[in-house]
């Protein structure tokens, strides 16, 4: 488990200032200048070091993602753009670090456009997040006043101008390269790629999209170092992360751990617990809807880290631990989903536009039992046509939902089945089992 002094997020849940009187007496903006000094290439190598993957669903290697942007200045400027749309249900940790921890953030970013020579950063916030964008643009206010960014950020000669864009809540604009696409006043809908975003971003520029974990983070490494915050994990791992637990809890909360700590002990020790003890356990949801469900055998004993949680066929996204007691229609909930994926497609794809459709009316009709036995294979050859197939990953999030029920509670969709065949015979009807044995019949 994570000690205290190990954390990096000390205001997660608002006890304290939130703005830079209170930031900087946790130690924010404390030293930045030094690590600026440290320049490009020292800074992308310490966080190679600290394995820091993104916080955003993607998990690719930070240290690496930034290694490929240009390493010298051109008349076409970079851009850094933090992604705070935050619209993956179960998801909530963003909104907490927006709220009561925006000078790291800023810090972050700061620091993170030294890395990639950017000077100019946008804050992409789900236009529902109301309270969100009004603490960060104080806290922007508040680091322009103080000369921390702007002309000359924190006395370094360095420029770093920081904007909020507010986004119209499509849950699509999450993926980057739509989020680019609202940004620039169009719909938000995912480019083809190739090209990158880190060759044709943002306006045509060579961006860097990252999420606000990720660049909150940023500060505390690079000054307690990348190999302090890789060893606060199982090896590989990439240090601690902020999980957020919700569902049948005791006590839903935000917080931040080792990567590596298993799901039970998660649960038990910070959310109180399932509801009605462990026994009642249902599924667990290990990284938001998007990630495949797990049932409660592999939740027993799997460890929340990427290596354990991909031998499950499931993955940590987000972070966010749905936990689904025995009081739920786990078949219904799933029909939810994809209803939820259905409704945010933005219909660029076919096989996502018409196949999120498909499954959650198949969905439907299995909560009910209408359906026939050989549907599930239907609806997991339908997760197949679309996975893989879509520009964004929206398509792949809505297969991976469906695919994860069919793969761990196939046995509660064939009883559904049954169970209303039993419900729904003809007046007279038998089986061929009854019609041959009259005594049974009787």
């Amino acid at each position: 488990m994570l000690s205290d002094q190990d954390r990096m997020f000390t205001n997660l849940y608002g006890l304290h200032d939130p703005f830079l009187a209170g930031a900087r007496a946790r130690g924010d903006w404390d030293g930045t200048a030094a690590v600026m000094a440290r320049g490009q290439e020292a800074i992308i190598a310490e966080m190679k070091v600290s394995g820091l993957r993104g916080r955003g669903g993607a998990l690719f290697p930070t240290g690496i993602k930034w290694a490929i942007m240009p390493k010298v200045d051109t008349p076409i400027p970079n851009y850094l753009v933090i992604n705070a749309d935050e619209g993956e249900p179960g998801t909530c940790k963003d909104r907490d670090i927006l709220r009561h921890e925006p000078h790291k953030l800023l810090e972050g970013a700061l620091i993170s456009s030294v890395a990639i020579r950017a000077h100019v950063c946008y804050v992409y916030i789900r236009g529902e997040f109301h309270a969100e964008a009004e603490a960060v643009q104080r806290a922007i206010d508040e680091a322009y006043a103080a000369g921390l960014i702007g002309k000359n950020a924190c006395g370094t000669g360095w420029d770093f101008d920081v904007y909020i864009h507010r986004g119209g809540g499509a849950y699509v604009c999450g993926e980057q390269t739509a989020l680019l696409e609202s940004i620039e006043g169009k719909k938000g809908m995912p480019r083809q790629r190739p090209p990158s975003s880190a060759t044709v971003g943002l306006y045509g520029c060579p961006t860097r999209v990252n999420n606000v974990e990720t660049v909150a983070a940023v500060p505390v490494i690079m000054k307690r170092g990348g190999a302090w915050f890789a060893g606060l994990s199982a090896p590989k791992e990439g240090g601690s992360k902020i999980f957020c637990i919700s569902g049948h809890v005791n006590k839903p909360c935000n917080v931040e751990e080792a990567l590596g700590i298993s799901l039970r002990e998660l649960i038990e020790t910070y959310a109180g617990g399932v509801r009605g003890g462990w026994d009642n356990l249902q599924a667990v949801i290990p990284g938001g809807v998007s990630v495949p469900v797990l049932p409660k055998h592999v939740c027993d004993t799997v460890t929340l880290d990427f290596d354990a949680l991909k031998e499950v066929k499931a993955s940590l996204g987000t972070g966010a631990i749905i936990v689904i007691d025995k009081s739920v229609d786990l078949i219904d909930t799933f029909a939810r989903i994809e209803h939820f994926f259905m409704f945010e497609s933005c219909g660029q794809c076919t096989p996502c536009r018409e196949g999120t459709g498909w499954m959650m009316r198949i969905l439907k009709r299995m909560t009910e039992g209408r359906a026939e036995p050989e549907e599930i294979d239907l609806l997991d050859s339908v997760t197949r046509q679309i996975k893989g197939y879509t520009i964004c990953s929206l398509g792949d999030a809505a297969a991976q939902a469906a695919g994860g029920l069919v793969r761990n509670f196939r046995p509660l969709i064939e009883e559904r089945i049954a169970q209303y065949k039993a419900g729904h015979r003809e007046p007279g009807a038998t089986s061929g089992r009854a019609a041959a044995n009259p005594v049974a019949a009787e």
